[in-house]
Formats: C-alpha cells, structure tokens, sequence
C-alpha cells in the first residue's frame, strides 16, 4: 500500500508529536508499506537524519521528504500547506493520506475525491477543547480568541464530515466527537504504542536503596511532575529520578525550584532531555514509575501518552492517576495502581504501598508486561491498516 502521510513539523522533532509520527510510518513501512512522510526541514545545521535520532534503522520502502520552507511562522506555514496539496492531487499517486495535522486534514478533505486518494484524519484531541485548556497548562501557551475557537471548532465538523477514515488515540475522545458531531462511518481507536525491541525480559524487580520513583517525560503543568514532587515530599526515604524537559523552556527550572521549597533537593534527580533511543535505560534505573496526571481537558479523555506504554515495558509496577482515558489501557490492582488524580497525598500513599508491598509490585509490573504487547507499533500499523482497507473499499 502506498500511504502519504503529511506532519508539519520541524523534522526530527524531539517531542511526542514527532516520535510517535515516525514511529508510526517506520512500522507501516516495516509491514511492507511505501510509505512517504512529508515534513517541514530541520532546524539544527547540518541536518540531521531522522531514522539516526530516533535509534531507527533504515526501512526499504520508507521516504523522509522535507518540503521546503523558510521565513517566519506563518509563512512557514503557507509554504507547509501549498506543498502538501500539490503532492496530494492525482488520485494515482497514493493509496492513501494521513495526517494528524488539523489544517492538513481539512484542507485536503475539501478537494474533490476524484482528484485526490483517501485522507484519513488521526485525531489527538477536540482542538477548541485543547486550545481554551492550553493557557492554564502550559506557562508559555496564550489565550485563543473566540475567533480562533469557533475557526478550530468548524474545521473539526468540516473534518469529521468529509474525512474518508477517522483515527482517534482514545475510545474517550471517539465518545466525544460522536456526541457533538453524530455517527460516522470508519472510525477506528488506535491508541500508542511501544517498540516490541524496547519490552524487557521479565526479571525479579531490584532493589534500590533508596527507592526511586522515575517519571519520563515533558515537565509542563498539565503532565503533574509538581503533584509527583510534593507525593515525595509526603513520603519520606524516597528519591525521584525525573527525565526529560526541553531547554529552551523554564518548566525544569520551575520544578527545580519547587523540589527546593519542599526540601527534597537532595533525593530529586533532573537528567535533563533524553533521546528517545535512551528513554527504555533510564526508565529501568527506577523502582517505581509514575503517570502523575492531573485532571484536565486533555489528560482526562484525550490523552494516549507514549510513556504509559514505555512505562509498562520497562517492567516496573506504575501507579497512575486515575483518569478515562488512563483506564483504557491501566486496570487498578491489575497491571498498576490508580489513585486519584492531582492528589499528593494519594499518589505517595500508592508509592509507599509498592515501596513495602514487593509481591504487589512484581504482580502488577509482571501483568502489564504481558498486557504492552498488545501495544506495540507494529500492533498499531496493522490497526491502521484495517482501516485503510476499508476506507478504500469505501470509496
């Protein structure tokens, strides 16, 4: 199958949005797709090679074509645009088009389809939702305008309508889009995913004294790593191992800061960002590993966060916060332990329970080993696939 798939992104791109992009296309291209993924050109001079950033190896059949860009955002932007819609007319030249890009998506489902080949739209999230959410998340997000509110939410009805295929990451967010838009046809929860090369051996958990709570990710407001850091305040003889944070954001600093105010300076540990390739090794360095999420626009019903899924590969029992779209995936006192989300008094307690209940522990680590191979990318790919089959058989 010929699949095209637009990101307009910088490219590589150190965030979830790029890993889980390539992550994705490398593993269609794997089950024997030709696949060609099209992105804006990398900032870093000279550039550097995707499959090399990620830890990838090369993939017959898989194309990294950066369309060509420059000048400020909105031109940028533009540029992104016109690019993908000349590379997507001719019916001929692919089987199929994804996308995760809103703008993408509702400007190629507009042309006509006997001029284009399918456009299936991967949704992580209602966009007015998450726009309005932002300001409160994230310290450097701005308040939208309502203008910019009702743009995003007609593109989404105007998406939801016309999309040949519609991908959401959550069954949550599915519930959602059909409550404000109605049924649709061809609509496929395809959450996240792990690499099958990244899920350990299991092995009896080790000891660290003292226990080290590990968390790998962003480090904004809405991903709670403060919730975490005052939970180890609560619990006495436990250190924190946290990883990742982008340097040109003050969120560390933040942090770093909040770690001091509490006076757990000494047993919070910062590494800094960590190339996805090394994120598996750092998680293994932990007792203990936390999804501390609090309750938000996002968090509650959109979220599929690629570390839940590197969590449960990495052998180590979780505790989470207790959200929708976390118990797709996460089942309390089966494969982790959820506790209420936003609440340092209830994420420390459920630390402490694993730090003294090791048969606990290893059962629930033990389980969601078992239960991420469910969750690979290749599992994810062959997904999309079904549904790229019957989006075409629909045409």
């Amino acid at each position: 199958m010929r699949i095209l798939y637009f990101a307009d992104i910088r490219f590589p791109l150190e965030r979830a949005n790029g890993i889980q992009t390539m992550e994705t296309c490398h593993a269609l291209a794997t089950r024997g797709n030709e696949v060609r993924l099209v992105v804006r050109p990398d900032t870093h001079s000279p550039a550097r090679d995707p499959l090399e950033y990620y830890g990838l190896p090369p993939r017959q059949g898989l194309v990294v074509e950066r369309a060509p860009t420059a000048g400020p955002q909105f031109a940028r932007r533009v540029a992104y645009l016109s690019f993908a819609l000349g590379r997507a007319m001719g019916a001929a030249r692919a089987d199929v088009i994804m996308t995760r890009d809103l703008g993408t998506a509702h400007l190629l489902a507009g042309v006509p389809r006997t001029l284009r080949a399918p456009v299936v739209f991967e949704s992580h999230g209602y966009a007015p939702d998450v726009a309005a959410a932002m300001p409160g998340l994230v310290s450097t997000a701005a308040s939208p305008s309502a203008r910019k509110l009702n743009r995003l939410a007609a593109r989404e009805a105007a998406v939801w309508r016309a999309a040949d295929g519609y991908v959401t990451i959550t069954a949550a967010l599915a519930r959602t889009l059909v409550e404000k838009f109605g049924g649709r046809e061809r609509v496929a929860v395809v959450p996240d995913g792990v690499r099958a090369s990244a899920i350990a051996e299991w092995a009896p958990l080790p000891e660290h004294h003292p226990p080290v709570v590990g968390y790998a990710g962003h480090l904004y407001p809405w991903k709670g790593v403060d919730v975490l850091l005052d939970a180890i305040g609560r619990a006495p003889g436990v250190a924190a191992l946290i990883a990742g944070g982008h340097e040109a954001e003050g969120d560390r600093a933040r942090l770093e800061a909040h770690a001091a105010a509490l006076d757990i300076g000494d047993r919070v540990a910062f590494t800094g960002h960590v190339a996805p390739s090394e994120v598996a090794a750092v998680l293994r360095r932990a007792t203990i590993l936390a999804l501390p999420n609090p309750a938000s626009a996002i968090s509650t019903h959109f979220t599929s966060p690629l570390k839940l899924f590197e969590y449960m590969a990495a052998g180590r029992p979780i505790v989470s916060a207790d959200l929708p779209a976390i118990r797709e995936v996460l089942r309390h006192d089966v494969n982790a332990l959820l506790v209420a989300p936003g609440d340092p008094g209830a994420l420390a307690e459920g630390i402490r329970r694993l730090v003294t209940d090791r048969a606990l522990a290893a059962r629930l680590a033990h389980q969601a080993l078992d239960d991420v191979k469910q969750y690979t990318w290749e599992r994810r790919a062959e997904r999309l696939e079904a549904l790229f089959g019957e989006v075409r058989g629909g045409r």
